[in-house]
């Protein structure tokens, strides 16, 4: 049971009333993680303690690196080469350009890392082609959109990172590998779905596929997709650690932007530390307040109580995935992905396990299942990108993207109860 009801309705409730006000979640999970510590009569030390406890490991040296590598990419032509190699290779199919953007996505979601960075980025070339070529803005926005939470699931994802670092003992190395074919089979699943829908609409077919421009674009974008390759396999064959593999990515990506591909002066240098800076305070000081936020709801028994009520309700690993992932998605609605990750890890992994789960497996679908959270309103934060990119307004968008919310969830669905699919590759290349 928990120990203080009133402890936890202070936590808890301080918390989502300033959410609802509008606070920013670093300020609510700190707010409400004081309030209660004052109330039961804990030293604000604690708190101050965990918070420089749940920054000081060592595999959150990986992230800072994960971010700059996906800026300074993303900054330096890189997104143009892939979109270029894309539409080679799919672009002769009916609604082409809605194929190159999916699969552009999954090119470009390997070198970001980030659902909103592949949305800006390829969003701002191919939203206007698209609508140009005769497909709705609803339609172009909605596949960008979707197809960009690819970046979360293939490596490198800094998501990743952070689960593994909550989880403790999840090998990132095997992280990344699970996320190769659910991320391939998203945008396979959105292929598919959006071929179905261009027949419908008669969405234009591109020109015939052409071998010899296939491999031309190829070779240019090679450099480029050249990162994912460092990161991952020198992860998976053990020549470096994902925050040696992060260091180097770095190096690599600051040599091929600045001096092979030389699209951008490198005094952009100086825009791109900036925009990395920021990104990274914010995700270190919410992995401080989270720390301190889930030692007090560790203290206050909170998870023994979820784990509890669930595996009351039902023992069958089939029911209690079933709930867990309607939590996530609910919850993906309201919060951001990386504070999700940082509080309910500790809650859901044991719960989990305890009915069979992998925790490799669990780390994919919570990362898919909060990605779902990024494309849907209130507070999915790609969603607002592409909104104002497509000129769409939220409405309308939100409207438009339920088909695609249903070939998310029905991979989300898939991934879940099919867990080979996940765990095959980890297995064959993995620690396991």
């Amino acid at each position: 049971m928990i120990t203080d009801p009133i402890a936890v309705t202070i936590l808890l409730g301080t918390f989502i009333v300033l959410i609802v006000l509008g606070f920013h979640i670093v300020f609510a999970i700190g707010i409400a993680t004081v309030a209660t510590t004052l109330y039961i009569d804990i030293p604000l030390m604690t708190v101050a303690q965990n918070m420089v406890k749940g920054v000081n490991v060592y595999a959150l040296m990986a992230v800072p690196f994960f971010i700059i590598a996906g800026e300074i990419m993303g900054s330096g032509g890189i997104s143009n080469r892939l979109i270029e190699f894309s539409n080679s290779l799919v672009g002769w199919a009916r609604g082409g350009l809605a194929q190159v953007n999916i699969v552009a996505s999954m090119f470009f979601g390997g070198i970001s890392g980030s659902s909103a960075a592949d949305t800006s980025s390829i969003g701002s070339v191919l939203i206007p082609m698209m609508k140009k070529s005769g497909y709705d803005a609803e339609f172009s926005t909605s596949v960008t959109m979707t197809s960009s939470v690819q970046g979360i699931l293939i490596p490198p994802s800094h998501n990743m990172v952070l689960f593994a670092l909550v989880a403790g003992g999840v090998s990132i190395g095997e992280l990344f590998l699970a996320g190769l074919v659910p991320g391939f089979l998203l945008g396979l699943a959105l292929m598919v779905y959006v071929y179905i829908l261009a027949i419908k609409r008669k969405y234009p077919v591109g020109d015939k596929f052409n071998l010899k421009a296939t491999i031309k674009s190829f070779w240019k974008s090679v450099l480029g997709l050249g990162t994912v390759f460092i990161v991952v396999g020198g992860v998976i064959s053990g020549v470096f650690t994902a925050t040696e593999s992060a260091a180097i990515a770095v190096v690599y990506a600051l040599i091929i932007t600045f001096f092979v591909y030389r699209e951008i002066p490198l005094r952009e240098i100086n825009g791109i530390l900036g925009r990395s800076i920021m990104t990274l305070s914010i995700v270190m000081i919410l992995v401080g307040v989270s720390s301190a936020f889930g030692w007090l709801i560790s203290y206050l028994r909170i998870p023994a109580f979820i784990a509890t009520s669930i595996l009351g309700f039902s023992d069958s690993k089939f029911t209690v995935m079933l709930i867990v992932l309607i939590l996530l998605l609910i919850l993906g609605m309201f919060m951001d992905m990386a504070s999700l990750i940082l509080i309910m890890t500790p809650i859901l992994l044991p719960i989990v396990v305890q009915v069979g789960v992998d925790p490799v497996h669990f780390g994919v679908i919570m990362i898919l299942a909060l990605g779902v959270g990024l494309v849907t309103p209130p507070v999915g934060s790609t969603l607002f990108i592409g909104s104002a990119i497509g000129k769409v307004s939220i409405e309308k968008l939100s409207i438009a993207m339920l088909p695609f919310y249903g070939v998310m969830v029905a991979t989300l669905l898939i991934i879940t109860f099919i867990p080979d699919i996940v765990l095959f590759l980890p297995n064959l290349l993995g620690d396991k």
